[in-house]
Order: structure tokens, then C-alpha cells, then sequence
């Protein structure tokens, strides 16, 4: 029990994964992957040696073991890719449109399960995951209808007898790299737009979360998808170098990153070797603004939804919260009572509303955050420490009277919520944009005008105007500055995963 939180933990005896049963109790078996990577249509444990454990973050224990795969995989996977391309190319839009459908439907009808996977694996709790594969299937919906979408344009010749026309191709074998966080939904989100447009694709899955991504390309299997279009690596000892690969293998045409900043400029680097297109979501440090003129009751919500949202766990959630003093105090107790109600636990338990971090190195993060943020001044209203059970729990915390430290430039990636006062409109502009980091960026305000000014001053690829939530299929998701080019989901996702190609048609007249 903590002072903040209600713990639920389970005190069972353990289920270790075997090589051929899951360690869940699922309605279909099938999801639960354990033979290894999946390369040219085949699940294969590669041709490297040893094996790496997958432990569950709720409790601490392993959950299974997938065998180390190695650069030569990696390159039979790009090798069946690039095979694989020139016949998947040639399929239509309808066509794949069809293929893409077919796996929604396969995901919705295996949700549960799919959650179920996630919470083992990622530790968030069961609600979270659950609207995370609603969240993650409807990117196969949205790009099988802007795959029959794809036009191209008829432009205006300055040439008489000369018809300018583009048509959209797709760009060729893509890798694809995905963090922890959202298992399913970061995969989703580039798969379906990279297959939609014409692609094949070699995906690098995260070693602390496999078996959600080797589960997804099992249900594209079951619905279709022909063999050496979707393949997967897994490995953890391997990473870099498999990274590397990818990005210096000529017949990789593009490379799409969700991490660090600090790893996306080794990645760019390394791609650089052969102009590879790119696009890449890396690190935030959003800010979160609430003027005095705001709902109080909604701003409160709106950090809730957002900074604490799986623990913190999410690049697009709040680092900074700068309140205006007219309301700084009212605000800070209110977010605090509200903390103090949530429940803390395993994924899986009644009634746990915040489940663990990812690992040890995550929660060291957070408390020397904390640390640091308190010997320069801050006060603790809830939280504040480690919680000393089995797995990877942090109180969640609010801090007042933040100042300069740490959180200022770095994501915490956890569950504290720091609290910085303002006075001016014009101060919090500023303090909100320095940093070189631009992903998201959040205010709360009744004033119209006040809302349009602050919109366009923050510069951040995506603003949440009283709100906290912002991802949905249909919406352009990326930043700016260093967090990172390109985007993900909306109309404008598509040709990310295209090429735009001139046909200038002469001799017509």
C-alpha cells in the first residue's frame, strides 16, 4: 500500500512460456507466436544462437523466450522483400484495399486476445490495451479506403501538344522499426499505409514487446498477405547491428523510426550511406498550458488523459504543465486528489487504472527526475518514490513549484506530472517552445481568440486545443524541429510511403 495509490498485485504462482503453448489463456492459441521471426511466410528461429527473455513488467517474471535473430536474417528478410515486391506492386489498389480490410476484420474479432498479449508484454491495463487494437485496426480500415483514393494529378503544359500527368508508386522495400510503448498500434500505423501504398516490408520488432508484432503478422497471414510481402526480425542482443543494416542495404528504399531523437540521428546517419527516404517520430517534451480563463474541471481531465495515460508512457504526453498563478494553486490540489484516487497494479487485476513501467532503467529515470526536481525547490503533493514489489511500479506524482532542472529537457517517460507557474500569455509562449523538440504541444483556454493565437505560436507538429487525446486514425501525427519529419494516419499519411512519378505524354498534337 503507498500513500498515493491502492495496489493490486497477483500473488500466483507464475506461467512460464513453452515453445509451443502461450502463457495466456486465449480464445485462439494461433496469436501467440513463440517459434521465432517470420521470414518469406515462414515463422523460423534464424541462424543465430541463444535466446532472449521477454519478462512481464506487472511482476517481474519472464514470460517467454524468442531466439536471437542476426544481420544474416536480416538480409534474407530484405532479400524476400525485394522478391516479394515485384508481384505485390503489380496488385491494384482494390486489391490490396481488400487484403487490408480482411485484416481489420481478423483483428477485430481477436481484440480480446490481442489485448490480452499486450497487457502481458507491456503491462498496461487491460482498458488501455483494449483501446489500443481498437485504436491500432482502424489504420487497416482508414488505408484500405485511401489506398482506392490514390489519385494521381493532370497539370497544365506550358509545351503544346504536351499532356503533363503524375501517378503515385510505391516507394519498394521499406523497414520498419517500432517501439515498446504501443505494440500494436505503432505497427499498425505504418504497416497499413506501407502495404496500402504498394510496399514490402521488413519489420524490426522490440525486444521487450515481440509477440504483439509477430501475432500482427500472423493475422495478415490468415488474411492473405502473400509470402515475403510482411516480414519480422527479433532479436535484443543484435539491435544496433540490425538497425545499421537496414539503413545501409541498397535495396531498402526507406526507413520508418519511432524512437529516441538520440537513436533517430544514428539511424539518419547511417542512411545517409544510400539516400534512403525517411520518416522518422522521435522524442517530445510536449507542453501543457491552462490559462486562468480555462475550465478548470476539463483541464484537470485533460492532463489526466494525457500525462498519466499508461503511466506516462506515451511520446505525445505532458512533461510540462504551466499553470497561470491566478488559478496555480486551486489546479494543484485538484490534479493532486485526483492522483491520489488512482489504482496502481498489474495490467490484468480488477480495477488497476495504472500499471507499471517497462523495466528498472525506467523507473531509476523518473526518481532522479523527481530527485533532482526537489533539491532545486519542488514540493511533492502526491507520490514521489519507487513502489518496492515485484515488477516496475512508480507512485504517480505531481510536483509543485517546479524550476529549472531535468524536466525541462528531458522526457521522463513515466508517471510526474511537474508543475511550473506563469504569469503572461507571452512568458508561457516562450518557455513552452524552448526546447528542440516539437511533437506536441497542449493548452486550455475559453477565449476564442486566445485559442487561435496559441495554436499557431506553438511550434509543435500537433496541438491539442482542450483536450488531452489527439490520435485518431485520420489525423497527420508527427513533429517538428527534432522530434522528427514526415507523417503517420490522415490523407497525407499515404504518400510518405510513395513516390510521385512526372508521365510527360508529348506528340498530341
Amino acid at each position: 500500500m503507498t500513500q498515493t495509490a491502492t495496489l493490486t498485485r497477483s500473488m500466483g504462482t507464475p506461467r512460464m512460456a513453452s515453445s509451443s503453448a502461450a502463457p495466456l489463456k486465449l480464445s485462439n492459441p494461433s496469436l501467440w507466436k513463440s517459434e521465432g521471426g517470420f521470414l518469406n511466410g515462414k515463422w523460423t528461429s534464424g541462424s543465430g544462437s541463444g535466446s532472449f527473455k521477454v519478462v512481464n513488467p506487472g511482476n517481474g517474471q519472464t514470460l517467454g523466450s524468442l531466439p536471437e535473430m542476426t544481420v544474416e536474417d536480416t538480409k534474407q528478410a530484405v532479400n524476400h522483400a525485394h522478391e516479394a515486391l515485384k508481384t505485390w506492386r503489380q496488385t491494384s489498389e482494390y486489391e490490396r484495399a481488400a487484403i487490408l480490410t480482411k485484416i481489420f476484420q481478423i483483428m477485430t474479432e481477436n481484440s480480446e486476445d490481442l489485448a490480452q498479449i499486450i497487457t502481458a508484454e507491456n503491462g498496461k491495463p487491460l482498458a488501455d490495451a483494449r483501446g489500443e487494437i481498437t485504436y491500432g485496426a482502424s489504420y487497416f480500415s482508414w488505408y484500405a479506403g485511401e489506398a482506392i483514393r490514390n489519385y494521381g494529378d493532370v497539370i497544365p503544359s506550358a509545351v503544346k501538344g504536351v499532356q503533363n500527368t503524375t501517378i503515385k508508386q510505391p516507394v519498394g522495400v521499406c523497414a520498419i522499426i517500432t517501439p515498446w510503448n504501443f505494440p500494436n498500434a505503432m505497427v499498425t500505423r505504418k504497416l497499413a499505409a506501407a502495404l496500402a501504398a504498394g510496399n514490402t516490408v521488413v519489420l524490426k520488432a522490440p525486444s521487450e514487446t515481440p509477440y504483439s508484432v509477430l501475432a500482427i503478422a500472423e493475422i495478415a497471414r490468415q488474411a492473405g498477405v502473400p509470402d515475403g510481402v510482411i516480414n519480422v526480425v527479433v532479436t535484443e542482443k543484435h539491435t544496433p547491428d540490425v538497425g545499421k543494416e537496414l539503413c545501409e542495404n541498397p535495396l531498402v528504399h526507406k526507413v520508418s523510426f519511432t524512437g529516441s531523437t538520440r537513436v533517430g540521428k544514428i539511424l539518419m546517419k547511417q542512411a545517409s550511406s544510400t539516400l534512403k527516404k525517411l520518416s522518422f517520430e522521435l522524442g517530445g517534451n510536449a507542453p501543457f498550458i491552462v490559462f486562468s480563463d480555462a475550465d478548470i474541471e476539463k483541464a484537470i481531465a485533460g492532463v489526466i488523459a494525457c500525462k498519466f495515460r499508461q503511466s506516462g508512457q506515451t511520446c505525445v504526453c505532458a512533461n510540462r504543465v504551466y499553470v497561470q498563478d491566478e488559478i496555480y494553486d486551486e489546479f494543484s490540489e485538484k490534479l493532486a486528489a485526483a492522483v491520489r484516487k488512482f489504482q496502481v497494479g498489474e495490467g490484468n487485476k480488477e480495477g488497476v487504472t495504472h500499471g507499471p513501467l517497462i523495466h528498472a532503467a525506467a523507473v531509476d529515470k523518473v526518481q532522479s527526475h523527481v530527485d533532482e526536481a526537489v533539491s532545486k525547490g519542488a514540493k511533492v503533493l502526491v507520490g514521489g518514490k519507487k513502489i518496492d514489489i515485484p515488477g516496475y511500479f512508480f507512485e504517480p506524482t505531481v510536483l509543485s513549484d517546479v524550476n529549472d532542472c531535468a524536466i525541462n529537457r528531458e522526457e521522463t517517460f513515466g508517471p510526474l506530472a511537474a508543475l511550473y507557474r506563469f504569469k503572461t500569455e507571452e512568458e508561457v509562449i516562450r518557455l513552452a517552445n524552448d526546447t528542440e523538440v516539437g511533437l506536441a504541444g497542449y493548452f486550455f483556454t475559453e477565449n476564442i481568440a486566445r485559442l487561435h493565437r496559441v495554436a499557431a505560436a506553438l511550434e509543435v507538429g500537433m496541438v491539442g486545443a482542450n483536450t488531452g487525446a489527439i490520435s485518431q486514425a485520420s489525423i497527420p501525427f508527427g513533429g517538428v524541429q527534432e522530434s522528427g519529419f514526415g507523417r503517420e494516419g490522415s490523407k497525407y499519411g499515404l504518400q510518405d510511403w510513395q513516390n510521385i512519378k512526372l508521365v510527360a505524354i508529348g506528340g498530341l498534337n
